[in-house]
């Protein structure tokens, strides 16, 4: 063997009881359907079997038949990782295959193994594999690819591929395979060699003796791609580098890996093992294998050899398939058993059999995904030869068919895809005494701890594992194998988890290896067959396991810790889930459990010494039975000095190690302790200093014989650099309380290194620090070794550091070691950041306070901070980009972490509402934490994932169900908390139980008269209740998530009603009245629209629970259509497939029609979708060509389309849909019986759609300057001569209709609503004047006239909306847009129709008021509403005096325009007037009354309160577009009515609804809770930058008019959202149901409990903070802070008990402490206060063993002191109060003035304590202390 190999024999390692393995998809297989399908073919009959199968059905049973007795088996295991987090579960997969199946299971210790995937293929497995595949994926940037995880199955015709997303490909086999790999490219194939494989001869050159042979290896790299030939570039002795095809027939793979790129080879004819780096063919290899040759003799596949290949892989027959047999030999295949090359492994049957023609059809379809050369056999062509049989196959199948005549066509040849280039082959055997070696029967890769790696193989006919090292090349290329070593062995196997290998000799013993250095043997349990292997019998190779680490990637591994689960103990466990390959893994192979320190870049620089300290403690660590901790510790410090020269026999303190360990060791199962990790980790720490320190000291060796320290030990020379290690690690451990137990252990070793090497120095600073441990050492040994220059005379210690910085003292960079002194590091950087003040330490100055001593070995993440933040959020940012959590501040020592916390305490005062989730954990702001966390988390309620937010239970049992009992209660309650106005609402908008009908019956009316008299009175009722659903949608909109298993609940339109005083029924359809036909058709679909406008848009809803929700009665159908509606405006239509849409459509229901195409528009806002534009456009003639035919589309579906198109293309201005609708708002009627109804709702359509598709555009409208759009809409809105028809149109309307005769002018009745508004959303908020002046009213009498008054109040409306910026919110502004000729006064003899006057100033006026109410929606603009309201109270005076019907139906319209003004204006708040005004609206039923009016103050009612107080409406283009066309003031007469507007548009309103409620919910309760709010308005033209406090929960303004919104104190924590720089923060909290988590500051009761804060805690300190800590009760706790810390303090500490009143004084310092923590807010700061008094007790009584309290207590005075220098004003930044630290101060001076002054007596063996702690507290010098210490001992 070439190095030397360290053994050890005295030790053994015991591992877990031996089991054998049995695959899961064994037992799987055997209850798996596919076996009986056999038997279910035999009970069916012949006819059966060819009428369902066909030719498949014998086929089939014949495939079945099988000679072999046993099914051959085999499988794969390999580790699986769940997600791409380190911390995510580890998983084990297998892949096993047998017969016909392949079933992929999955499995864990924590979880049993289940099926993942199983398939059932056609003909016998051959071999089934995993493989990734790069996939080409399309992205805007260009191509880039990605890999596709699949699981390959190989049978005798095809490989079936099976990709993780779903995608299967089924890819012919051209050839017989032998084998298939999977590589980093794809799959490699070698093909069969069978008897009669012999050289063939190109054509046209029969007689030539030239032979070339075919390829024996192919690539397939991608299931689309084409196999095509590998070739070869050997390393060349023979014929130099040339490039040729893998042809050799002799050369068999054993052998391949991904990463690194490799295949393993083996020469049958020589007997050697080559090695071959896998890669892309280059472009010059392409071109040499594929060129014309210069000779034709002697060049490997020259051009008539690649010609002929070429020719006959393309040219092939279908039939020629090594599966397809042919004519001759369809039932006559003949079985050829051919034994694998692989020892030991079961025969292989290759038998060509008969494939089930299904799957060749599958294979050839155009749909499947197959290749795309012609046939399965596409190699398998045969030709006529010379050869001794007389014919014989190209690629020979056995039973292919045979052609005498071969003709090749000119064809592109294929092109090879990778090439092997040669790396490394084994030496050739010299002589004919040796014999040749056998084919490796295992390969794998292995690395050992020093990160060496190898490839090994196992040669069974020398029992041998070769080993093979391997590293990469300085350009990382090329891979370079330097040396081989052979160990003696009969099998062996990798642990790749831990660096190391199971080996099993000769002699039947396991020993493990780590590379090539034998460690220890290994003790199995019931291991006694000396032949036992490692591996089962496998027919194919072994596969790696688990991804092997390249030397790419060497340099940043860490050294994982050896842990107890991570090696081989006498523990019997769960097998480990990593290394089980086959049947026969038995060892634990527990993964490593990541510990700090860690060690980096291990290099192995002499001898492999670093490997064989790691095997020796190796071997000490897991002898059986297993040390405690302090045993181990011992014999660490054993091994470890004696490498490093030392006799531990004759050092005192050593050899008393040995004494405290137990007697009687319990040998048991050793569990993880928390506290034995110290040891192993000093270990690798000391070794690493070979690596880190080396190459800055040279070491002399003694010169004198005589020394005491063995020179030739192995760490001898590295004596300083580990010492400073261990120095520095010393110092880390000292930063973490939970380490600094083992800091005293390591002491021990430090003081006697430090002496051998003369550092005296060193000494003094171990002595100061653990002055009773290290008083009694006094041993030196003699060590002569010159100081290297890093180990500085000042010893570096972390405390002085910190304390230098505090006091503002300059100090070197403090040492410390990369991935080792993390905390350190930490500190460090925190003190320089936020003490000394230096924004670039995290980033520029990290040098000037930190030393690095190694270079590239381990780059902490720093976390880059914006310049505008705090130095504070700095230090917070650092800390979370570093992992550092509260968690672990917890550990770290008091004093240390205190500018820490107050960095950290000033973070929470103001922070941002945009911080990471991690800063807020760990500035303790659990409000911010949660917010941060819920914006990742889908809800599954309706305020918040953690609020118990169930609708309220109804109070009475046979209660029918409203539709309204999804309202959140708790959120309510608190807007509304004085009145029940809610419930209310509720009353009103309710339809689902009967009306009251109270009518008297007088004595002369009849019983039958008095029936209808009650039936005509339930008629009018009945005109309101069929107008309440669509206010009642806006009410309950997006408050409900349904469930996926149910219906949704409709409520119940019920239109019966109940007469006094005998509750009897009245029913309309007695017959005793006429009711209007369908007159509850569109009710009913209102009805279905509010039902469905209840889901919220985050549930979870898909196309089979819309399907599910269609009811099978047909009279609910108009109810369909209404939710279909509903689930278009809240986006949940897009879910609906495709299928469904056609399904519904062509049923012809006009109702659903209407519904769903209204419904999928809404949901494409915008999007200008192409195929939802193909479904409208079938229903809009004018969009069809003129040659289609016509369909009978009926007229309301025609409208509904029409504003579908405008929706879908809202505000993008294309060209051809303008055009066309423009032309559609003057359609004439027409031809023939066509268009001659309802043709106003049309042209309305056309010119609301026609506005949307150039919404806001004004005179921009790009490329439509030769339509003159506003000229054309002028000429619609005053009239004119019609325009002639051109296009497509001129020849729709040649022939005229047979109705109207309407002539060349324009309808203005039809045409001028359209035009107005189209105008009017054309130039919206463009404040065009001369647009605007078009719309002026008339200013003389005569003209005014002229013009209906509903025109005017749509002209007002658009001028108005136009002029957007001059609306202002008060009376003036309102009666400025009423003509002067109005407001003058008339002359008597002037002959004027004052009634219209009268009738136009109140149209006016209406259309003014709507226009404010556009401006101000959702506002709740004081001056708005009380400008309306007056105008609103005006006109119901006026009313009551209405002479005439018509002046009451037009103050009716005018009244409720105003109304619904109002309602957008203080929409979502429920104002009371409002209310009040559309409840007496609601009471009044007779009269004039009509159902439209009704409608339009139900509306207004839902607008009110819009989704119940969430939401309200918005200002935007869109929102205002949709506002005109749901707000349009013609309201329908009747229910059937829609003339002048589609009824379905009114719920278009949903689109103009936002979310702005803002909920504060308490972090601690989940409950919904009041706070005060402080909003800032942006300065505006208007008005100032304004502030204005609200409390919530409370609907804030639209956001793009905030500046900021902030939660004000001093209740709660403060939080600011900052909306100057961005919106989308606040919009996702707002989406989200406005749930904003709040944090109650302790010491404050709620708004709800306290309105006045006059019971809050620090309420009682009135003058100084002494009255306030007399008056706190600690058992009032609770009520103020949920702190569980300080609760449970309050209870255990702070009340007097039978042991505490004895210490009264203990109790008041307790509850003082308690009381300062709640007042501050900062309860963390508890365990520092109990701190600081534990150790200034124990200084009291004497009790300190050590001096790190003390320095504790010197950090926390250097801070207030330097505190204190700053100014009085930076008292209040400092968390410790000005009383209680001098109190400790004083008491800590008192007790060192005592002991100095001799005022108490000193004992002798407290003076070395006391000595290092008045040295310590700085009174006295060293010098001085000696004379002090003389003087004492005199005494």
């Amino acid at each position: 063997m070439s190095e030397v190999v360290y053994e050890e024999t005295a030790t053994m390692i015991a591992a877990g009881e031996l089991q054998s393995f049995v695959p899961f998809g064994r037992e799987h297989c055997r209850n798996h359907p596919n076996a009986f399908n056999l038997q279910l073919r035999e009970l069916q009959p012949a006819s059966e079997l060819w009428a369902s199968d066909g030719a498949a059905g014998l086929v089939g049973s014949l495939q079945e038949v099988s000679l072999q007795e046993r099914e051959r088996e085999f499988w794969q295991l390999r580790k699986g990782c769940k997600g791409v987090k380190e911390e995510d579960v580890e998983f084990e997969e297998e892949l096993y295959a047998a017969g016909n199946v392949v079933v992929w299971s999955q499995g864990s210790r924590a979880q049993a193994s289940s099926v993942y995937k199983a398939f059932t293929v056609d003909s016998p497995v051959q071999q089934a594999l995993w493989c990734n595949f790069a996939a080409p994926h399309k992205k805007n940037d260009g191509t880039v690819s990605f890999l596709e995880l699949t699981v390959c199955i190989v049978q005798s015709s095809c490989v079936n591929v099976h990709t993780m997303t779903g995608k299967d490909f089924i890819s012919p086999l051209p050839f017989q395979v032998s084998n298939v790999w999977a590589t980093k490219f794809g799959l490699l194939m070698e093909r069969k060699n069978t008897a009669n494989d012999a050289h063939f001869s190109p054509p046209g050159s029969y007689s030539t003796p030239y032979r070339e042979p075919l390829p024996t290896v192919f690539s397939m790299l991608h299931p689309l791609d084409e196999i095509a030939p590998v070739v070869c570039k050997p390393a060349g002795l023979f014929e130099g580098s040339r490039v040729q095809y893998v042809s050799d027939s002799a050369m068999k793979i054993v052998f391949t890996c991904c990463q690194p790129s490799i295949v393993v080879s083996y020469d049958t004819v020589q007997g050697i093992h080559s090695v071959w780096t896998l890669r892309k063919v280059t472009h010059d290899e392409r071109s040499t294998v594929l060129r014309c040759p210069a000779e034709p003799v002697g060049t490997p596949l020259g051009l008539m050899a690649s010609g002929f290949l070429t020719s006959h892989l393309r040219n092939v027959s279908r039939h020629d398939s090594p599966g397809g047999t042919g004519p001759s030999g369809a039932l006559h295949s003949h079985q050829s058993r051919i034994v694998s090359s692989s020892p030991g492994t079961h025969s292989r049957v290759h038998s060509p059999s008969i494939s089930n023609m299904a799957a060749l059809s599958r294979a050839h379809s155009p749909g499947m995904a197959a290749p795309s050369f012609s046939g399965v056999a596409r190699f398998n062509t045969s030709l006529h030869s010379s050869s001794p049989r007389g014919h014989h196959g190209l690629l020979a199948s056995p039973n292919s068919t045979i052609n005498e005549t071969v003709l090749v066509p000119e064809m592109e040849p294929i092109i090879p895809d990778l090439c092997m280039e040669q790396l490394w082959s084994e030496a050739v055997t010299a002589g004919s005494n040796r014999e040749m070696s056998s084919q490796a029967s295992k390969v794998f890769l292995t690395s050992d701890l020093c990160e060496n790696h190898y490839l090994c193989f196992l040669v069974e006919s020398h029992q041998q594992l070769r080993c093979v090292k391997f590293i990469e090349s300085n350009d990382t290329s090329q891979l370079i194998f330097p040396s081989v070593t052979t160990i003696p062995a009969k099998d062996a196997e990798p642990l790749q988890s831990i660096d190391a290998m199971l080996v099993l000799e000769a002699c039947g013993s396991l020993v493990l290896y780590t590379g090539i250095t034998r460690v220890s043997k290994v003790f199995v349990p019931g291991l006694l067959s000396p032949s036992f292997s490692l591996t089962n019998h496998l027919p194919h190779r072994s596969t790696p396991v688990e991804t092997v680490s390249t030397p790419a990637n060497a340099g940043s591994r860490h050294l994982q810790r050896l842990d107890e689960d991570a090696m081989p103990s006498p523990v019997t466990g769960l097998r480990g889930p990593n290394i089980k390959h086959h049947d026969a893994s038995f060892l634990e192979d527990y993964t490593f459990q990541p510990a700090t320190p860690y060690i980096n870049a291990l290099r192995d620089p002499v001898c492999n010494r670093v490997t064989l300290v790691l095997v020796k403690w190796y071997n000490i660590y897991n002898a059986p039975g297993g040390p405690s901790a302090h045993t181990e510790w011992s014999l660490f410090v054993t091994c470890f000095m004696t490498l490093m020269g030392y006799n531990t026999e004759r050092l005192t303190w050593t050899r008393n190690l040995h004494f405290e360990m137990p007697l009687s060791p319990v040998i048991a199962a050793k569990k993880a302790r928390p506290s034995d990790g110290g040891s192993d980790e000093v270990c690798y720490l000391s070794v690493s200093c070979c690596d880190v320190l080396e190459h800055n000291y040279q070491a002399s060796s003694p010169p004198s014989p005589s020394l005491k320290l063995d020179s030739s030990a192995p760490l001898f020379p590295h004596i300083p650099a580990l010492f400073y290690v261990l120095h520095l690690l010393y110092q880390e451990l000292q930063l973490d309380e939970l380490q600094r137990a083992r800091a005293s252990s390591l002491v021990c070793l430090l003081q006697q290194l430090a002496r051998d090497l003369q550092l005296e120095e060193y000494v003094d600073l171990y002595w100061r620090d653990y002055p009773s441990i290290i008083s009694g050492f006094t041993e030196t040994l003699i060590c002569q070794m010159q100081r290297p220059s890093f180990l500085r005379p000042e010893p570096p210690c972390v405390f002085s550091w910190l304390s230098s910085c505090l006091r503002g003292e300059e100090s070197p960079p403090f040492p410390y070691l990369p991935g080792i002194c993390q905390r350190t590091r930490l500190l460090v950087v925190s003190y320089a950041l936020y003490v000394i003040g230096d924004e670039n330490a995290t980033s520029t100055d990290v040098s000037k306070y930190l030393a690095k001593l190694s270079a590239g070995l381990l780059r902490s993440k720093d976390t880059a901070s914006k310049a505008e933040y705090s130095l504070f959020l700095k230090n917070c940012a650092f800390f979370t980009g570093l992992g550092f959590t509260l968690k672990d501040l917890e550990s770290v020592p008091f004093g240390v972490a205190l500018p820490i916390r107050e960095a950290i305490y000033r973070c929470r005062e103001q922070p941002c509402s945009d911080w990471s989730e991690e800063v807020c954990l760990l500035i303790g702001r659990q409000d911010l934490t949660k917010q941060a966390h819920k914006m990742t988390l889908a809800k599954s309620k309706s305020v918040s994932s953690g609020l118990s937010l169930e609708p309220p239970a109804t109070t009475e049992p046979d209660e029918e169900e409203d539709g309204m009992s999804d309202i959140v209660q708790e959120v309510t309650g608190l807007i509304w908390s004085q009145d029940l106005r809610v419930q209310e609402v509720r009353r009103l908008l309710q339809s689902s139980r009967p009306v009251r009908v109270s009518v008297v019956q007088l004595p002369e009316v009849s019983d039958h008269e008095y029936i209808e008299e009650k039936e005509n009175k339930l008629l009018q009722l009945c005109q309101r209740t069929m107008a309440l659903p669509v206010g009642r949608g806006l009410f309950t909109l997006f408050s409900y998530h349904p469930v996926p298993t149910e219906p949704l609940p409709v409520p119940k339109l019920n239109l019966t009603g109940r007469a006094l005083p005998r509750n009897t029924v009245v029913d309309l359809n007695s017959g005793n009245i006429d009711v209007p036909p369908n007159m509850t058709s569109w009710p009913s679909f209102h009805n279905g629209v509010a039902a469905g406008l209840k889901i919220a848009p985050a549930s979870q809803v898909d196309s089979a629970w819309i399907a599910y929700n269609k009811p099978k009665s047909p009279e609910l159908a108009n109810e369909y259509a209404g939710f279909l509606m509903a689930l278009g405006l809240n986006g949940h239509l897009t879910k609906l497939a495709t299928l469904n849409i056609h399904d519904y459509l062509t049923k012809g229901h006009e109702m659903t029609s209407i519904g769903l195409l209204l419904g999928v528009s809404s949901a494409k806002l915008g999007t200008m979708d192409m195929s939802i534009t193909r479904l409208l456009g079938i229903h809009i003639p004018a969009l069809l060509p003129p040659t289609s035919t016509e369909l009978d589309v009926p007229h309301n579906v025609q409208v509904a389309a029409v504003i579908g198109i405008g929706l879908v293309y809202q505000g993008t201005g294309h060209r051809h849909n303008a055009e066309v609708l423009l032309s559609e708002i003057g359609r004439p009627p027409g031809p023939e019986m066509e268009y001659c109804t309802d043709r106003e709702s049309y042209s309305l359509a056309a010119g609301l759609a026609l506005g949307m598709v150039c919404l806001g555009h004004g005179s921009n409208l790009i490329g439509m300057t030769d339509l003159n759009v506003p000229e054309q809409l002028y000429q619609y809105m005053v009239g004119g001569h019609r325009r002639a028809q051109a296009g497509a149109n001129r020849e729709r309307h040649k022939s005229p209709s047979y109705q109207i005769k309407e002539g060349d002018t324009i309808n203005v009745d039809v045409t001028c609503p359209g035009a107005t508004l189209a105008l009017a959303m054309i130039y919206l908020k463009t404040n065009n004047r001369s647009i605007a002046d078009w719309l002026k009213p008339p200013d003389t009498l005569f003209l005014l006239d002229f013009i209906k008054p509903e025109f005017l109040l749509l002209r007002t409306l658009a001028r108005c909306i136009i002029m957007w910026d001059e609306i202002l919110p008060n009376t003036i502004w309102v009666k400025s847009n009423i003509p002067q000729v109005r407001i003058r006064t008339f002359d008597p003899s002037e002959d004027i129709n004052m009634e219209t006057m009268a009738q136009a100033q109140d149209y006016i006026t209406a259309g003014a008021c709507l226009a404010l109410g556009l401006r101000f929606a959702g506002s709740a603009n004081s001056d708005a509403f009380d400008c309306l309201y007056s105008l609103a109270r005006t006109h119901m005076t006026i009313m009551s005096f209405a002479g005439t019907a018509h002046t009451f139906y037009n103050l009716q319209t005018c009244l409720s325009m105003i109304l619904l003004a109002m309602s957008m204006v203080m929409s979502g708040t429920g104002n009371l007037k409002v209310l009040q005004l559309c409840r007496f609206f609601h009471k009044r039923t007779g009269g004039e009354m009509n159902y439209g009016f009704h409608m339009a103050h139900h509306m207004a009612l839902g607008l009110l309160f819009l989704g119940g107080g969430r939401y309200t409406l918005s200002t935007s283009n869109s929102a205002i577009a949709a506002l005109l066309c749901a707000l349009y003031p013609h309201f329908p007469a009747h229910s059937t009515d829609n003339r002048y507007h589609l009824q379905a548009l009114r719920h278009l309103a949903v689109l103009a609804a936002e979310p702005r409620l803002l909920v504060p919910v308490d972090v601690d309760s989940l409950k919904p809770c009041y706070a005060l709010l402080e909003v800032t308005y942006k300065e505006t033209k208007w008005y100032d930058e304004t502030t204005v406090e609200l409390m919530a929960p409370t609907l804030l303004p639209e956001l793009q008019l905030l500046k900021r919104v902030k939660v004000k104190g001093p209740r709660y924590w403060e939080l600011s959202v900052d909306l100057s720089k961005e919106t989308q923060h606040l919009k996702s909290i707002l989406s989200r149901d406005g749930v904003l988590y709040v944090k109650l500051r302790a010491g404050q009761l709620p708004y709800k409990d306290d309105p006045q804060g006059w019971k809050s805690l620090v309420a009682t300190t009135v003058n100084h903070r002494s009255s306030g800590v007399k008056a706190f009760k600690p058992e009032a706790i609770s009520t103020f802070t949920s702190e569980p810390a300080l609760v449970s303090f309050a209870e255990l500490f702070c009340k007097t008990s039978e042991g505490m009143k004895h210490r009264e004084d203990t109790l008041v310092l307790f509850s003082a402490m308690l009381y300062e923590c709640v007042t501050q807010e900062c309860p963390e700061m508890l365990p520092t206060y109990i701190a600081i008094e534990q150790a200034v007790s124990a200084l009291r009584r004497g009790d300190l063993l050590q001096t790190f309290p003390l320095w504790q207590l010197r950090l926390v005075v250097e801070l207030w002191d330097s505190r204190m220098q700053r100014g009085p004003a930076n008292r209040r930044d400092t968390l410790l109060t000005s009383e209680f630290l001098p109190v400790m101060k004083n008491a800590v001076d008192a007790t060192l003035d005592s002991w100095l002054k001799g005022e108490e007596r000193l004992h002798v063996q407290n003076f070395s304590l006391i000595g290092s702690i008045v040295l310590f507290w700085g009174f006295l010098d060293k010098d001085t202390f000696c004379s002090f210490s003389s003087v004492n001992h005199k005494c």
